[in-house]
């Protein structure tokens, strides 16, 4: 049995308890969810986090199980939550972190997402992000990072505030280029895979040239499947029951379009074939990568 780590799961999203669009079309199903998760080889989880309104439910769900994690912090596209109390806001973050520290496992999501600004402006997610890099410092703890179309200003608040990230961390849905992921990687981060990452014949090229020791894995449940459409599918092997419609659930089967963290082998599968490697050597230099990371109290154990 392959072993994993999902570094990126957003749990708290409404389609696990059965709401797409506002509309109810089945039961909740998280348990099944992660039952299924279990069984496919998932040793742990990390919830994502988007905003401190994430956090108390993202703890709720962590809380029932050892194996489940969590971050804590502010995505770029939610930065204006920040602007009517910026110090009230980032004590919440602190507080979070504080009052958790056993589930907490990185800052984060945060960073920069220039496609969306529509949802808050540049100078906006630049500022809180600079701020939110003061939290890895204090809780020394890794960073979950967001980069969308922003990879100059990114990389250098990130350059400039290197003394501020001990433990560095990891980009998450990596879709930028080899020359992006070189820069990261001479930084001392990590770049996170999903399907995602695999949607075009370049992002495959991209991916083939990034070194094994410096990819995590993750799926990004309930986004970023990999489809029959995505360059990356002609590597998928492993094809996991699932039904049509929504309305169609069924708690033994996934839904289509709907991802979740069972699906994080099929990301291994199409490094894999990318790298031409065997899937059980990457599957355990991923698994070791993350524990480094995130866990460093085990490796030895």
């Amino acid at each position: 049995m392959l072993k994993f780590i999902d570094i990126g799961a957003n749990l708290t999203d409404p389609m696990f308890q059965g709401i797409y669009n506002g509309t109810n079309k089945h039961q909740p199903d998280l348990p099944n969810i992660l039952e299924r998760s279990w069984t496919g080889g998932l040793e742990k989880i990390i919830i994502t986090c988007g905003t401190i309104f994430d956090c108390d439910p993202a703890l709720e769900i962590a809380n029932r199980d050892e194996r489940l994690f969590m971050t804590v912090g502010c995505h770029p596209t939610r930065c204006g939550e920040f602007e009517a109390d910026p110090d009230g806001y980032f004590i919440s973050l602190c507080n979070k972190i504080d009052e958790n520290r056993e589930k907490v496992v990185a800052i984060g999501e945060c960073g920069l997402d220039y496609d969306r600004t529509h949802f808050c402006e540049r100078d906006v997610q630049k500022k809180y992000f600079e701020r939110q890099l003061t939290l890895a410092k204090k809780y020394d703890l890794p960073l979950f990072l967001h980069c969308r179309s922003a990879h100059e200003d990114f990389l250098e608040i990130l350059t400039r505030n290197l003394d501020k990230i001990p433990k560095r961390g990891v980009v998450h849905t990596f879709d930028g280029t080899a020359e992006d992921a070189r820069k990261l990687i001479e930084l001392g981060f990590y770049v996170g895979i999903n399907g995602c990452s695999l949607k075009t014949e370049e992002n495959l090229q991209v991916v083939a040239t990034i070194p094994d020791d410096r990819i995590m894995v993750e799926t990004d449940s309930p986004w970023c499947e990999i489809r029959p459409s995505h360059a990356g599918s002609k590597h998928v092997r492993t094809k996991l029951p699932a039904v049509k419609k929504k309305e169609k659930w069924d708690k033994d089967m996934l839904i289509a379009g709907r991802c979740e963290p069972v699906m994080i082998r099929q990301v291994l599968e199409v490094l894999a074939g990318v790298k031409n490697k065997p899937i059980e050597d990457l599957a355990q230099q991923y698994y070791e990568n993350t524990l480094k990371m995130f866990f460093p109290k085990e490796i030895n154990q």
